[in-house]
This record gives C-alpha cells, structure tokens and sequence, in this order.
C-alpha cells in the first residue's frame, strides 16, 4: 500500500461525521458574526454616518427619515450584522478551508493562510469600489430623476438596504478570482472551459448584475463592467492554479509511482 492510499484511507470518514463538522463549523461562523454584531452595535451610530456621506456629500442631497418608531432600531440592527459578517469573514473562510482540507495535499493545506488573506482583501477591495465608486454614481442619477416641485425624501430603511446591498454584493463578486484559484487548484475548474464559454458568462454577467442592483441602467453597468474584467483575471489566475495542480500530480505521480514499481 502506498503512502497516497495510507493518507487517503487515514482521512476517509463516515458521511453522518460530514455532516456533524459541517454543522460545528457553520455554528463557529455563525457564533463569529453574533459576536462581533454585539460588539459592534454601540459603535452603529458612528457606521451610520459612514454610510450616509455619499448622500450628504452630493450637491442636493435627498432627506433621509425613518416612518416608524422602530426604524432606526431596525437599521442599527441592519448595520451590525453586516458589519459583524464582514470582520468574520477571516473566521468564516478558515472554517471553510479547515473542511475541506482533509481531502487536500498538504502543499495545498499551506495555502489557507495566504488564501484567507488573499479572500478578504478582495471582498475589501469590492466593498471599497461600492462605496467610493458605484454608490456615489448611482445616488446622483437616481436622484436626478425628481423634478422642481418632486424632491427625494427616503426612508433611512430603504437607503440602508441599498447601500448595504451595493456594498456586500460587490464584495463577493470581487471574490470571483479567488474562486476561480481555489477550484483550479483542486482540479475543477479548467482555463480552456472558461475560454470556451466567455460569451455565456458575459450574458450571465448582465443577467446577475441586473438582479442584484437597483433597477436602473446605471448601477447595472456599474456592475457589470468590473464583473466582466474579473471574469477575464479569473481565466488566468484558472491558468496558473490548474498548471500547479498539473505540477502537483505529476510530482506525486513520480514520487509514489516509482516507490509502487
């Protein structure tokens, strides 16, 4: 038997004890994002104000009130918690790499480090082109749609959603590179079916943009654009993960190949 088939059958396990860490792990995710979302509502006030200065910094800016007694309540709670998933992402993306890692090589189990640092700074970077790019693009066109006796007066609920929307979902579309490393890596996801199919992602692309953004022309070119840029990173970084995962088995395949001869 060799050491490829010891390692193998070492970290074999049942299906039910899958499913039972699985269940561990999305439970220390989810205790990360309430944690951090106690920790975080005192300072929601302060977050509130971040949030609201594309809107405070345009030339006419829109009203913002709340309708109901419990409206700021509900932002504030709105804010922690999208505030208490982006500082556990860290938590949450370690968890995930520590399931799968029993069926990765060991030089693939020295990557989670670096990866997790590599998935959060790309969610970052994604929130920081919502905030500083997109968002004060769209507030200007979406505001200029008012007349001279029509002025924008929003409920701070609905401004909230928005942003927060805007904001998370470019996150995890700037993730689509690191996606693309992680299942290269791993064997599933290969360059040349990326290049073969670019013209149905590029549809997909417009269709998701279209869906997650407001309903405006703009937002949605917003998005879509920087997605259609990834897509293409993405087929290189598919590139250079799936040549090292051809390095990979072809190593091993000397190594523990020439022992079984």
């Amino acid at each position: 038997m060799t050491e490829k088939t010891t390692k193998s059958t070492k970290n074999e396990m049942p299906f039910l004890e899958h499913l039972e860490e699985l269940r561990w792990r999305i439970l220390k995710s989810l205790g990360s994002v309430v944690l951090f979302m106690v920790v975080t509502f005192p300072f929601t006030g302060a977050i509130l104000k971040i949030l609201t200065m594309p809107n405070d910094h345009l030339a006419d800016p829109a009203n913002l009130l709340f309708l109901k007694p419990t409206g700021m309540l509900t932002v504030r709670i709105e804010i922690a918690i999208a505030v208490g998933i982006v500082i556990s992402l860290p938590v949450i993306f370690y968890q995930f790499w520590q399931f799968v890692s029993p069926g990765l090589h060991s030089s693939e189990r020295n990557f989670v480090f670096p990866s997790i640092f590599l998935t959060t700074f790309c969610f970052l970077l994604g929130s920081a082109f919502s905030y500083f790019i997109i968002i004060p693009t769209v507030l200007p066109f979406l505001f200029g749609m008012g007349t001279e006796t029509i002025s924008a007066e929003i409920n701070i609920n609905y401004y909230m959603s928005f942003v927060l929307r805007l904001i998370l979902v470019a996150g995890l579309v700037f993730e689509l590179p690191v996606i693309s490393l992680l299942l290269s890596n791993l064997g599933i996801l290969k360059p040349q079916f990326m290049r073969k199919y670019r013209r149905y992602g590029i549809v997909i692309t417009f269709i998701f943009s279209a869906i997650v953004t407001p309903p405006d022309p703009m937002s949605q070119m917003l998005m879509a654009l920087p997605l259609l840029v990834l897509y293409e990173i993405s087929i290189f970084v598919a590139m250079y993960g799936y040549s090292r995962k051809k390095a990979r088995d072809a190593k091993w395949d000397d190594e523990y190949g020439e022992k079984k001869d």
